[in-house]
């Protein structure tokens, strides 16, 4: 397998662009990567998606975006792992340059949920789960969430202050991000005084809702940044076969393989992108990716150690929470916000002297887990 880099990285802001369609959003980052990474052709293209066919009746996102970015002649193709749709589609990107197959391949996550319903929203999110077991009664993501939520405060005694703090970190995080959709700070008293989204997790500690696109081009032979590692891997589908449902097998699994294959341990790793559609995914991750000991997540925050200063610098621009979540989009968001960290193109958001970062983005309660380690060449 030879080397990956990644040679172009754009971002458009998160928000409800009303005047904008999936195809516009996709449009506007793929252009601008492609201008950044300045290469001659482009062999493959993948879309990282989840929500367009509930959403705006759309499938065939590949041939779909390549017509619209006159792309024709090559292999597109729509890539689909709920919530890690885009870590997944980075992974596929990867694997084709890394083996040799195509040296170049542009990879856009798109999705666009501000115009429908909450209540079709709230319907196609739900797809990430078993439709016959689980979603038919109703229960949301966020309520499977609760349930891990409780199960931590009660074993480890940690306190909702300390698991809020996650959110509030976030927020001060994305203060001076361009491209996030809540770029203010949160108090960890707001956040828990904030209405119940399901007990007991509070509406601030949730991700919203929004739309958005992201886009990289990988190559085998130019950037400043290197894929050290992609890996993917899955769970049981079901919380309740799960051994313990503290633990996020699939995280813990993807990410052995990941440092393994990077040559590196998590101590080397100078910042972390995480999957905080919740609190309490961002808390189980940061112990489950080998930063923390179990149990002791929650404390680990709320003492401040995951600021951008801290020990080990957390969601640097904002994260779900704060930067926003295009669901099958926000994978490639985080990818390009480690690139660009270890470009020292963040600007206001920018860790100092960063080498090594590493994002994980999850589908459905980690039922899919993808990881990406970039490192600065």
């Amino acid at each position: 397998m030879r080397p990956v880099y990644i040679a172009g990285v754009a971002l458009t802001p998160i928000g409800e662009h009303w005047e904008l369609s999936l195809r516009d959003l996709a449009c506007e980052a793929a252009l601008k990567a492609l201008e950044k990474a300045e290469v001659e052709r482009i062999d493959a293209l993948y879309v990282a998606n989840m929500g367009a066919a509930p959403l705006q009746s759309q499938l065939h996102l590949g041939a779909l975006m390549a017509d619209a970015l006159g792309l024709y002649g090559l292999p597109a193709m729509r890539v689909e792992a709920a919530q890690a749709s885009g870590g997944v589609a980075v992974h596929e990107a990867h694997l084709a340059v890394a083996s040799g197959l195509y040296d170049s391949v542009l990879v856009v996550g798109v999705e666009k949920m501000s115009d429908a319903l909450p209540q079709e929203v709230r319907s196609a999110l739900a797809m990430a789960e078993d439709q016959e077991y689980t979603a038919y009664t109703g229960v949301t993501d966020v309520g499977l969430c609760a349930l891990l939520h409780r199960l931590y405060m009660e074993r480890y005694e940690a306190k909702p202050e300390e698991i809020a703090a996650l959110a509030a970190i976030s927020h001060e995080h994305a203060v001076g991000c361009p491209h996030a959709q809540y770029p203010f700070r949160v108090s960890v008293e707001r956040i828990l005084s904030s209405p119940m989204e399901a007990d007991p997790i509070h509406m601030l500690e949730c991700s919203g809702i929004g739309d958005g696109a992201a886009a990289l081009v990988l190559t085998a032979d130019r950037g400043d940044v290197e894929i050290a590692a992609s890996t993917v891997a899955v769970d049981h589908f079901f919380l309740t076969e799960r051994g313990d449902p503290l633990i996020l097998e699939a995280v813990r699994a993807a990410s052995r393989r990941a440092y393994e294959t990077a040559g590196i341990s998590p101590r080397d790793v100078d910042l972390v992108e995480l999957h905080d559609s919740t609190t309490i995914m961002g808390i189980l991750s940061l112990e489950d990716l080998g930063f923390v000991e179990k149990g002791f997540g929650a404390r680990y925050v709320s003492e401040g150690n995951v600021r951008r200063g801290g020990e080990l610098p957390v969601n640097t621009f904002g994260g779900l929470k704060a930067r926003g979540n295009p669901v099958g989009a926000t994978g490639v968001y985080q990818v390009a916000e480690i690139a660009l960290q270890l470009l020292g193109e963040a600007g206001r958001c920018q860790v100092e002297d960063a080498e090594v970062g590493l994002a994980e983005n999850l589908g459905g309660i980690a039922s899919t887990a993808s990881i990406t380690i970039l490192r600065r060449r």
